[in-house]
């Protein structure tokens, strides 16, 4: 660059809805609630961990995790997001705070710092196009008063089985929409009247498994059918081969493949999936439109994308690269 050139000006935040804001909208976009880990992952690994051997990673990497995940890539794709959630008052709630807030432009107005609680941590391993994680947790102890949940153009959860947020009741008075996964049923009765929160859904969004046991069907395409009769908007996310979802109101489907990629972290993939749904929903965009959009990646990529993809995995000096940041590898 020659002495008198411009230097460039600082990039521009990106602003999906600018077409659509008015002045009667409300300030967020995205309202989020759930429990943030911090995730420590490991990746390369060439084999499960054995008892009694130490195994090697040849990458790893960190970030905060759970409905972090979610608040991370809605906020990276310019919705105004905003989370409620307990963060500990040690070094794992100051690093997950600072993340969120300084470097990812996530609104904690609405979370709190608990003194004396230890904040919950994941360790995922990933090996064989799969993961194994052990999480370490103790309930955060509840709030002295629930605040109503404020104004946003839609909310995301996940409910728990046998409990009932008064706040989802309260937000789709509102006016919010509310998209919501589903938590494990450790006692195994995988009984849709667990979920009393349902009837004010907007999209429920299971994984197969769960939405196979919660409708006693044996396929996800007659578990999605199924969910469809009970909510507006029907997905259900099957790993590696995609996800498949219902329009209950419009009738449409749309079934989106998998992506054939490297998998270096896939602990997140299901998350990955709805995130891109909320945007899609919170845009207005059809459900049919993202099958069209991603049918191309089925073919093979042509030997300039593949550079280019992994220049973008690699990143730096060959660092692999993760979502939330590097993953350190040798």
């Amino acid at each position: 660059m020659s002495p008198t050139s411009a230097a460039p000006g600082p990039i521009q935040p990106i602003d999906p809805l600018a077409a659509l804001r008015t002045p009667a909208d409300p300030d967020h976009d995205v309202y989020l609630t759930g429990t943030v880990f911090l995730d420590i992952i490991f990746t390369g690994l060439d084999h499960a961990p054995v008892r009694g051997t130490e195994s090697w990673a040849r990458g790893m990497g960190s970030s905060p995790g759970g409905i972090a995940n979610m608040a991370t890539a809605l906020a990276r794709l310019g919705l105004h997001t905003t989370l409620a959630a307990a963060f500990g008052a040690d070094v794992y709630g100051d690093y997950c705070w600072e993340s969120l807030a300084h470097h990812e432009g996530v609104d904690l107005t609405h979370s709190r710092r608990v003194p004396g609680w230890h904040s919950p941590v994941t360790v995922s391993m990933a090996y064989e196009g799969e993961r194994t994680m052990v999480t370490h947790e103790h309930p955060a102890p509840p709030p002295a008063t629930r605040p109503a949940p404020p104004r946003s153009r839609a909310c995301v959860t996940a409910y728990e089985p046998g409990r009932q947020e008064d706040w989802v009741r309260q937000a789709h008075a509102q006016g919010s929409k509310i998209f919501a996964d589903v938590g494990w049923d450790e006692s195994g009765r995988w009984d849709l009247a667990t979920l009393p929160d349902l009837p004010y859904t907007h999209a429920f969004l299971p994984n197969a498994t769960e939405a196979q046991r919660y409708t006693r069907t044996d396929t996800p395409e007659r578990a999605v059918r199924a969910l469809a009769e009970l909510v507006p908007i029907a997905v259900v996310t099957r790993g590696a081969e995609g996800a498949i979802g219902i329009d209950s109101r419009t009738g449409e489907s749309a079934e989106v493949p998998g992506l054939a990629v490297e998998a270096l972290d896939p602990h997140r993939g299901g998350r990955r999936v709805r995130r891109r749904f909320h945007d899609r929903n919170a845009r207005g965009l059809a459900a049919r439109r993202p099958a069209r959009l991603r049918q191309p990646h089925r073919r093979p990529l042509r030997p300039a994308l593949r550079r280019r993809a992994r220049r973008a995995r690699l990143g730096r000096g060959g660092r692999v690269v993760g979502p939330y940041g590097p993953l350190r590898g040798p």
